[in-house]
C-alpha cells in the first residue's frame, strides 16, 4: 500500500463511525447509514459504507433519510457527507432528485502530526499564537471567521462550537492576533479511541494571507495534538487551504462533497 492508501484506510476504519459525530444529541441507524441530530435543527447523515449496495438500494435509503427529516419538524436543514472513494451507484442523482444540493468537493487531508509539528514559519513582527479558554474570546474567533468565510453574524455558530467544546473540553481553541486583534483562527479537535486529531475552521483576514500564518497555526495544533498522544493530523480543506496544507507535509487521499438540504 501506498502511504495515501495507508492513511485513507485509517480514515475509513477510525473516524467513519460514531466517532465523527462526538457532539451528536441523537444517532439512529438506517441501514448502513447514521442519522445524526444535532443541535439547531442540523440534521446530518454519514456512514463507513454503503456495503455493496446497488442503484436501487442507494436511492431507496436517500429517500428513506430524506423522509425522516421532513416528517420531523425540529429539522430545518441536512447535510448529507458523501466521500469521492465510496462505492455509491447513482448516490448523486438519488440526492439531487430529493432536494440535496451539492457543495463544492473538499480535499480530505492526512499527515503525520509530528511532521506537521517541526514546521518552522518566522511570524510578522506583531503576530502571536496563542490557545483561547474564555467564553468572549471564542466568540469573537467566531465571529472572525463568520466574517471571512462570508457567513451572516450568527451567535448560534459561536453557540455550537462552545458546546462542542463543553462535550469534548479536550477540544481547542486557537488564534493568532496582532495589536489586539484576531486576525486567524483554527479548532483541535481530538477523536477519542483515534489516532487521529482535527485541523478545523482554518480562516485568516485577507490582509493578513500569504505570510506563513496559516502554516504556523497548523504547526502549533499539530504540536498541541501530539502533546494529546495523537499521532495523526486530519481536515477536509478547501482548494484555498489544501496547497498550504500539503506545504506542511499533508497529503490529499481523497474527496469529500456535502450535499445539503433545506426545508
Amino acid at each position: 500500500m501506498t502511504d495515501a492508501a495507508r492513511l485513507l484506510a485509517a480514515y475509513d476504519e477510525q473516524l467513519r463511525t460514531d466517532a465523527e459525530t462526538p457532539s451528536a444529541l441523537r444517532v439512529r441507524r438506517l441501514g448502513p447509514l447514521r442519522l445524526v441530530t444535532f443541535t439547531g435543527g442540523r440534521g446530518f447523515v454519514t456512514y463507513q459504507d454503503f456495503g455493496g449496495a446497488d442503484g436501487a438500494a442507494v436511492r431507496e435509503l436517500v429517500a428513506q433519510a430524506i423522509a425522516s427529516f421532513r416528517a420531523d419538524e425540529a429539522f430545518d436543514r441536512a447535510e448529507w457527507k458523501t466521500r469521492g472513494h465510496d462505492h455509491a451507484p447513482g448516490l448523486h442523482e438519488a440526492l439531487v432528485d430529493a432536494g440535496f444540493v451539492p457543495d463544492e468537493p473538499e480535499s480530505i487531508m492526512i499527515g503525520p502530526a509530528a511532521e506537521l509539528a517541526t514546521v518552522d514559519v518566522p511570524l510578522p513582527d506583531g503576530v502571536t499564537l496563542r490557545r483561547i479558554v474564555a467564553e468572549d474570546e471564542g466568540r469573537a474567533m467566531q465571529a472572525m471567521a463568520d466574517e471571512v468565510f462570508g457567513d451572516p453574524p450568527s451567535a448560534g455558530n459561536a453557540d455550537a462550537m462552545l458546546r462542542r467544546q463543553e462535550v469534548d473540553p479536550s477540544m481547542e481553541l486557537w488564534i493568532a492576533e496582532s495589536g489586539g486583534e484576531i486576525i486567524g483562527a483554527g479548532r483541535l479537535e481530538p477523536v477519542a479511541g483515534t489516532q487521529f486529531a482535527g485541523v478545523w475552521g482554518g480562516s485568516m483576514r485577507p490582509q493578513w494571507r500569504g505570510r506563513g500564518i496559516y502554516r504556523a497555526l497548523v504547526a502549533a495544533r499539530a504540536r498541541a495534538a501530539l502533546a494529546m498522544g495523537k499521532s495523526l493530523v486530519h481536515s477536509d480543506s478547501t482548494e484555498f487551504s489544501r496547497p498550504i496544507l500539503e506545504r506542511s507535509g499533508m497529503v490529499k487521499v481523497s474527496t469529500t462533497t456535502p450535499y445539503r438540504w433545506r426545508r
